[in-house]
């Protein structure tokens, strides 16, 4: 067949089409593949790996990489490698990984005396156990005896820190919080005497100063059960010796997790694996957000979805129910149309900035001024906060709903329509109970892609409300239980933050990768769960038109 032929047909189209959906489908099985292997790879435990180097210098840690020495300008060089170890014991030897010449290596060996312990700061701290005490009397002595008593140490360690969690944020977080409460309610009665001299409140300041005598001694009882408790649970010390020979003491309740790397049988690597991962979704973060779990991000980008979805999706709706259905079809109307699909273009940072300027300068400065006079000039709502960045990202995606919305409404047939108002309903009878449910699946449409931009969307949130560290979800037990003025945390932010603000790049690198499996996970069970909604609202209201 001539080449005319084929080009007259659009065969060579077709492949380029074809060519290009299956290149685009490798790209992202790549990333995927990419991002898969180094996320959910850094949980599995390694083996600890010992190197004895010409110096005489004896280095222990986890082989994270191996790759050629660069010699730029040198001509046919013999290739030669290098050996990147996690050593850990950061506040021994002052970092956490070293590269080695595998030139210089004289001896390479497995320890089966080698530990691994995960604690609460400086990363992990790795080595051989020599003793166990508890307050000065020796518990076990030698790797074997050591690993044999603290594994029940490090279980009740878990349990100690969730009590001193329990006391130190729930128990006196309650207490300061009435306490604070008290204090802005003291500050109030003293605004509405300055206003009016006449009127004084000595019953309601006394009252209130009676509950603030209550809460203290409220609160020294607790401080008191949290100092015991600690001097219960920090008597038990760890003594480790690292490979150079310096001994380091850290007490049990430091440690997290511990394990022999080199005696683990399969079964007992997926058991660490499990457990890795399970703190990493259901944890708080430590070490500058290098360790630990991002609960809190999770948390804070489930809700901020929400929260969108609840403001973005009504407004787009009823925006593209008037367009369509009520307003006359003109030159403002095309306009409208226009603008909101110019709107679907803007850079997300200048919605961030309108949000700053609009939600939280304009709008909860005067909230503040009209509500919460006694807290100033330390601003509530005139700060950023969740409700500030969910309006914000509602705004960015509200013209997505509203195309989305009115092309679904447009799909109706005009038969329904016709035969709806035949029948006696009204017009607002007709849209409720027939042009939106029919309309409901491209509504949803709507509503994924909205979910979809939001989620992953991090420039407007860093000016709107998302922070490093959020020690308080802003859902909680304290009344009023949603805290919509609260700071909170998000996963692109933590990715954005981990990745390119740690001050500890080279430990921070998994747990990009790990973060951003799990906000593609979110994005997708988000996405799953409406796709699946729209799907039965389809079939329900199936006609010829879809």
């Amino acid at each position: 067949m001539r080449l005319g032929t084929l080009v007259r047909r659009g065969d060579p189209f077709v492949w380029l089409a074809g060519s290009g959906l299956g290149i685009s489908l490798l790209m992202i099985l790549g990333l995927l593949g990419v991002i898969l292997v180094n996320g959910l790879g850094f949980f599995w435990p390694k083996p600890l790996l010992q190197l004895t180097l010409k110096d005489g210098v004896v280095l222990l840690g986890e082989p994270v990489t191996r790759e050629v020495i660069p010699t730029p300008g040198v001509v046919d060089a013999p290739e030669q490698f290098r050996l990147q170890l996690k050593l850990g014991n950061r506040d021994l030897f002052g970092a956490d990984f070293r590269w080695v010449d595998e030139a210089e290596i004289t001896g390479r060996e497995r320890p089966r005396d080698a530990f691994y312990f995960e604690r609460r700061e400086y990363g992990p701290l790795i080595g051989t156990p020599v003793r166990l005490t508890r307050g000065g009397d020796a518990l076990a002595t030698g790797p074997d005896a050591v690993w044999a008593a603290l594994a029940p140490l490090i279980e009740q360690a878990e349990v100690d820190r969730a009590a001193i969690r329990t006391i130190e944020r729930d128990e006196i977080g309650a207490i300061n919080f009435a306490i604070e409460r008290a204090r802005l309610d003291m500050r109030a009665i003293d605004l509405r005497e300055r206003q009016r001299p006449e009127q004084r409140l000595d019953a309601e300041r006394a009252a209130l100063d009676q509950e603030v005598v209550r809460q203290k001694a409220l609160y020294d009882e607790r401080q008191r059960a949290l100092e015991a408790l600690y001097e219960r649970a920090a008597q038990t010390y760890l003594t480790v010796r690292a490979s150079d020979g310096q001994e380091k003491e850290i007490r049990t309740l430091d440690i997290f997790r511990a394990y022999p790397a080199n005696q683990l049988s399969w079964a007992e690597k997926a058991g660490v694996y499990a457990s890795r991962i399970w703190e990493f979704v259901s944890g708080d973060p430590r070490e500058s957000n290098t360790e630990g779990g991002i609960f809190p991000a999770i948390f804070g980008t489930v809700m901020m979805v929400v929260l969108m979805s609840l403001v973005a999706v009504p407004f787009g709706v009823l925006a593209a129910l008037y367009l369509r259905e009520y307003a006359k079809q003109g030159t403002l109307v095309r306009l409208v149309r226009i603008a909101v699909n110019n709107l679907a273009g803007v850079p997300s940072i200048v919605f961030g900035v309108f949000g700053l300027g609009f939600f939280v300068y304009f709008v909860g400065g005067t909230i503040d001024r009209a509500f919460f006079p006694e807290s100033l000039p330390t601003p509530t709502y005139g700060t950023g906060g969740i409700l500030w960045a969910s309006l914000t990202l509602a705004l960015l995606t509200v013209p997505v709903v509203i195309v989305a919305s009115e092309e679904a409404l447009a799909a109706v047939p005009r038969s329904m329509r016709e035969a709806s108002l035949a029948m006696g309903a009204t017009k607002f009878q007709t849209i409720l109970r027939v042009v939106l449910p029919a309309a409901a699946p491209g509504i949803m449409t709507g509503l994924i892609l909205a979910m979809a931009r939001g989620a992953g969307e991090v420039a407007p949130l860093m000016i709107t409300g998302v922070v490093k560290l959020a020690a308080d979800l802003p859902l909680d037990g304290i009344f009023p239980f949603f805290h919509l003025d609260r700071k909170f945390m998000h996963l692109g932010f933590h990715i954005y933050d981990v990745g390119f603000q740690s001050p500890n790049v080279e430990a921070a690198k998994p747990m990009v990768y790990s973060t951003t499996i799990l906000l593609l996970g979110i994005v997708v069970a988000l996405n799953i769960t409406a796709i699946v909604i729209r799907n039965r609202l389809r079939r329900k209201y199936q006609t010829g038109a879809f």
